[in-house]
């Protein structure tokens, strides 16, 4: 039997054996009333040099010694236990056999066993609650005083995780279901509603709090952490209960509330049976997947095993990172890894014919609108539109099952190039549905952090102290998560059949006003003293985006989430000067694009910012042209 050579291993051993010794020759005095003569007493050592060897051996043979005292618990108990009844059989039939002359009487037989196990259970348990009390109870404690917001099964897991820390001290929980309020969770009371966080936080000196709600809607989440800024408390929380499902997160992992806590929606309920065999066993393909939304996308997929998953992208450092990022979350996964620009049609092609992709998701594209909008009108059309083209016909000819095109909520009467560009790429999908290959459109809005978002410049602005630039203090958008917007993208894939423009519910718009104040509270930053300043509207930006055109007629789906839009296509004649127009390869003025987008879209209306001096802030008002 090997023995750990730990030191508090050779002192319990140790312990036991003088618990052993101490039951044995305890036993003998009590039995002659504490009036031992020369016989018994010679009988007691005589037998003793015996019965310890013996029962240390049988004590290293349950492996008394590998868990700590401090952490005793019934499984100890047990091994004691057993231990304990080995001996009282074997020390009998061994001082028999050994024909050992002694007398031993029949109650130090009997009683034996039940006092080594009370001596050395009973010492295990004595440290741990001496150990416990000493580090963890109220009245010793020096950790912080925290309170934990929610006293379901979420806030009990994490109160007995807590009970350990030396960081923290639970000084109450918070819960807004009636029968919970006044109970004890854990020794740890529920002191009353949430809203009365501001109380209990200035009672106890709290300046830390846990919201352990991790199934709650965010607009609960939300009315928590704004209880919690009034409070002037930092808030802390569990993983949501999308995170807990996909396994990203365990319940006890406790991070700072996020800007998806707040303005995030419900969990997406995918349709897992028909994803896994619709990809699983296929070859897919990603274009941008070296881009945010085609990282995270082909995250998704690899979670349904596909045969192999190719991935295409004109930066090379950006698909080394993702390639290398999936190889280490999917070692077992085929990747083709391949750099190329999707305008590059007769390489399109090639690509297409030697992976033989069943599905292809097309989500390489120029979405930043200022940029575009700035003498890059026509790079903007060539790569979203005729990419799209030459992406599309290639799959055509190589018989790809399904093609499905990420759209965007600014190709809805759009009034910038980038969203013109992609109207463009909807329709020249559209024109080239066939039996072969169904072409699925789906369009949604901006995402949390990705290329291009806003958040990523408002928290380097928060970095630097301030001041944060929102064009207007009414400029909304909608919003939604990385892998929200991708899994819903899988979904409308899955359930398209060809032809149509699938629409993303995005929720409610979000006022980017309120979208930075919520990120310098979030940050801890002083919002007194970050000032957020109004630069204005720039080329192409609407105040407010529409997630469906007006002359668009919605149908729905058994996906709550997504919806049909009855979209206009256009001709073939119309998608043939299309693009001839576009395998020009020289370069065209912005003015010559945006008239040619004109004729092309009817419901295409650029606007122009016009600069109002008021007082030291200029702020812009838009004009149709």
């Amino acid at each position: 039997m090997k023995v750990s050579t730990n030191w508090r291993s050779w002192l319990a051993f140790l312990h036991d054996v003088a618990a052993a010794a101490i039951a044995w020759t305890g036993l003998y005095w009590l039995r002659f009333n504490l009036d031992l003569h020369q016989p018994q007493f010679a009988d007691m050592w005589r037998t003793l040099v015996w019965v310890l060897p013996l029962q240390a051996i049988i004590f290293l043979a349950f492996g008394l010694y590998r868990g700590l005292w401090r952490f005793a618990s019934l499984p100890d108990l047990q091994r004691i236990v057993l231990a304990a009844a080995l001996g009282a059989v074997a020390i009998p039939l061994v001082l028999v056999m050994l024909r050992v002359a002694a007398i031993v009487p029949r109650s130090v037989l009997i009683l034996y066993p039940p006092v080594v196990i009370f001596l050395m259970a009973g010492s295990r348990f004595t440290y741990r609650i001496w150990k416990e009390h000493r580090l963890y109870s109220p009245l010793a404690a020096l950790g912080e005083p925290i309170l934990i917001l929610g006293a379901g099964e979420a806030g009990a897991r994490l109160a007995k995780e807590l009970a350990h820390s030396r960081q923290w001290r639970i000084v109450g929980l918070l819960d807004d279901d009636p029968s919970m309020q006044g109970r004890l969770l854990r020794n740890i009371s529920v002191l009353g509603p949430i809203s009365e966080l501001p109380h209990w936080t200035r009672r106890f000196g709290v300046r830390t709090v846990i919201l352990a709600l991790p199934s709650a809607a965010h607009a609960v989440r939300r009315r928590v952490a704004e209880l919690c800024a009034a409070a002037g408390v930092e808030a802390l929380t569990v993983p949501s209960y999308d995170d807990l499902i996909s396994g990203r997160s365990q319940l006890t992992t406790i991070r700072h509330v996020e800007l998806d806590d707040l303005l995030g929606r419900d969990p997406v309920v995918l349709d897992s049976a028909g994803l896994s065999e619709w990809l699983g066993g296929r070859v897919a393909m990603v274009t941008g997947a070296g881009g945010s939304i085609g990282a995270e996308l082909c995250a998704q997929i690899a979670r349904f095993k596909p045969e192999r998953l190719v991935l295409f992208d004109i930066s090379e450092f950006a698909l080394y990172n993702v390639q290398q990022a999936l190889l280490d979350a999917y070692p077992q996964l085929a990747l083709s890894t391949i750099v190329g620009d999707v305008k590059h049609a007769s390489h399109v092609e090639q690509v297409l014919a030697r992976e033989r992709p069943s599905v292809v998701f097309h989500a390489a594209a120029y979405k930043h609108v200022p940029l575009m909008e700035e003498t890059n009108a026509w790079q903007a059309v060539r790569n979203n539109a005729f990419g799209t083209w030459a992406l599309a016909r290639a799959s055509v000819a190589a018989k790809v099952e399904k093609f499905v095109l990420v759209s965007t909520d600014k190709a809805v009467n759009p009034t910038n190039v980038m969203g013109a560009s992609k109207r463009l790429a909807e329709i020249m999908c559209q024109s080239l549905q066939n039996g072969t290959t169904q072409f699925v459109i789906v369009r949604f809005g901006n995402v949390f952090g990705s290329t291009g978002s806003v958040i990523p410049r408002f928290r380097e602005q928060i970095a630097r102290g301030g001041p944060l630039t929102v064009t207007h203090p009414e400029i909304t958008r909608y919003f939604m998560s990385l892998s929200e917007a991708t899994q819903l993208l899988l979904q409308a894939g899955l359930m398209g059949r060809g032809g149509e423009v699938l629409v993303l519910d995005m929720g409610e718009p979000v006022r980017i006003l309120d979208l930075a104040r919520d990120m310098i509270r979030l940050s801890g930053a002083d919002p007194d003293r970050i000032r957020i300043v109004f630069t204005g509207l720039r080329p192409g930006e609407k105040l407010f985006e529409e997630p469906l055109a007006s002359e668009e007629a919605t149908l729905p789906t058994h996906h709550p989430k997504l919806r049909i839009a009855q979209a206009r296509s256009a001709d073939g004649a119309t998608v043939r000067e299309l693009v001839a127009w576009l395998q020009r390869d020289r370069e065209v003025s912005d003015a010559d694009v945006r008239a040619w987008l004109k004729s092309l879209i009817p419901e295409y209306a650029p606007r122009t910012p016009v600069p109002v001096r008021t007082g030291s802030v200029t702020v812009l008002s838009q004009r149709r042209r």
